[in-house]
């Protein structure tokens, strides 16, 4: 697979220290958008299944947000898997880049830069949202702008499992035991 470097990501999770007050409560509202322009608004389209969503907001966490794509690639996304292909999650995934105030205006060239260099399996789980950043702030508790975080919705849309930070096994492990 290709590198997966993506640009000025900027993934919006929550930070360990507020996880609890989110879990149990409804994902905010948000519209973002594909590589393509297509709009897809969260939680509503993605209900019916468990969701992982990745969110960033700042250039500093794409280090650690990348960390996460081939993981979470061939956790939940890889097709053909083979005998173990059965096993697998049946799980919606989605990593979004926050372009936030002057940022905004690079939402268009990080797309154009996401479709030249990112491998082009990843590019329908990759989504660009662009507007407010302090709704969901305030909504996610998430206060370090240098880290991904990451959330697991049920299939009503609400927050089960959030973590943050650059991927570990021990992460994954809990996310995925969340799914089970």
């Amino acid at each position: 697979m290709k590198s997966i470097c993506i640009f000025a990501i900027v993934l919006l999770v929550g930070a360990s220290a507020g996880f609890s007050q989110v879990i149990g409560k409804m994902f905010p509202d948000m519209e973002a958008e594909t590589v393509e322009d297509q709009v897809i608004k969260l939680p509503a389209e993605v209900q019916g299944k468990f969701t992982l969503l990745g969110l960033a907001y700042s250039k500093k966490s794409e280090d650690e947000l990348n960390t996460w794509f081939q993981p979470v690639f061939e956790k939940f996304i890889q097709k053909n898997k083979g005998l173990f292909e059965s096993f697998g999650h049946d799980v919606n995934v989605y990593f979004i880049p926050m372009f936030t105030g002057v940022n905004a205006a690079a939402t268009g060239t990080a797309k154009r830069k996401a479709i030249k260099n990112v491998d082009p399996q990843l590019l329908p789980y990759i989504l660009f949202y662009k507007g407010e950043l302090k709704p969901y702030k305030e909504a996610l508790d998430f206060e370090k702008k240098d880290v991904p975080y990451f959330f697991v919705l049920d299939a009503t849309g609400k927050v089960i499992y959030a973590t943050s930070g650059k991927y570990s096994k021990s992460k994954m492990d809990a996310v995925e035991d969340v799914l089970e």
